[in-house]
């Protein structure tokens, strides 16, 4: 085990995991991932992350796949977990507190969640017995993937019109959870984690507190310094201020990061989705998700990417249809 720590790279770590006995391997890696799974300081994370990653390569056996992951707490502390493919958690979840002498887990903001290698041992929330542990060590983030759903569609706030929250409220609970479940990641290839759509929908809370989206024309090809001075030459100021206008583009497409395997776009969508009947609703939603997934795909295809597109493709619209249509 010690070999496996002391290899930095990931194409390192790959060349060692190879010439190995793979289910002797996989056996010592779950067995050293346990040990750590219930990480009391940055070391043991740190630690934590290479297991995975090296479970990443050789694969997770009968054991539930899991991912670790560095994030951001909502006040900017890093936040450490395992997720499995559904993004559900995993053993330890953790805030972290930066002191002078480094960082060590949070009390009160540290739980534990239940999972099927550990059974016996059930969830604790925020209440997961820790002991502060300050080291100057920098956390690590898992650089490669589990195989799961390659699609999340996201919104950028909760906000929307009371016409469109049971559409919205459905893409949460059925069309993601289809996803999910119905994907087949396996057969697509490693190079793409996610692509994500970040829908903004139109929303009117009160007056203070309104966003209308005005779609521009896509041949005018605006960046965000020309939004506001173009809808000026469509609505007064005091329009403007009044109905909460907001000019943006139907699409935008985010740079692909192949160190991460993401890329995230953004879908902006006008109040009259609002207008428009459930079934229309899900009908326009779903026609906006592909065509920038398609685009997405064209654009990831010019850098030469190994991965199955076509399959991904056919099986993403084959649930989205289904959806659609319900």
């Amino acid at each position: 085990m010690n070999s496996i720590y002391n290899l930095d790279t990931l194409q390192e770590l790959k060349e060692y995991l190879e010439k190995q006995d793979q289910k002797l391997l996989r056996e010592e890696l779950i067995n050293e991932f346990l040990k750590f799974a219930e990480y009391k300081n940055v070391s043991d994370w740190n630690n934590a992350v290479k297991i995975c990653e090296s479970l990443a390569i050789v694969g997770w056996g009968k054991h539930e796949p899991l991912q670790a992951v560095k994030g951001m707490f909502f006040n900017g502390n890093p936040e450490t977990c395992f997720i499995n493919k559904f993004r559900e958690p995993r053993f330890v979840d953790a805030i972290w507190s930066k002191r002078k002498d480094g960082f060590t887990m949070e009390k009160g903001r540290t739980s534990y969640f239940e999972s099927p290698m550990l059974s016996e041992k059930k969830t604790i929330l925020n209440e997961y017995n820790i002991q502060e542990d300050i080291q100057d060590l920098t956390l690590a983030n898992q650089r490669n993937w589990i195989p799961k759903n390659p699609i999340l569609i996201t919104r950028t706030i909760s906000n929307c019109y009371e016409n469109s929250k049971s559409v919205i409220e459905s893409i949460d609970k059925e069309l993601q959870p289809e996803l999910d479940l119905k994907m087949k990641p396996e057969k697509y290839g490693t190079a793409i984690n996610q692509i994500i759509f970040s829908c903004s929908y139109s929303f009117y809370d009160n007056n203070s507190c309104k966003t209308n989206y005005i779609i521009a024309d896509e041949s005018l090809k605006l960046k965000q310094k020309d939004f506001y001075p173009e809808l000026l030459k469509i609505f007064s100021k005091q329009e403007i201020e009044s109905h909460g206008y907001f000019l943006r583009n139907r699409y935008e497409y985010g740079n692909f990061n192949s160190q991460k395997g993401k890329i995230v776009n953004e879908i902006n969508f006008e109040k009259e989705l609002s207008d428009l009947s459930y079934i229309k609703q899900k009908q326009a939603i779903a026609e906006h998700i592909l065509v920038s997934l398609n685009a997405t795909i064209e654009k990831l295809k010019k850098k030469k990417i190994s991965y199955d597109f076509e399959s991904m493709q056919n099986d993403f619209l084959e649930i989205l249809t289904k959806w659609k249509s319900s």
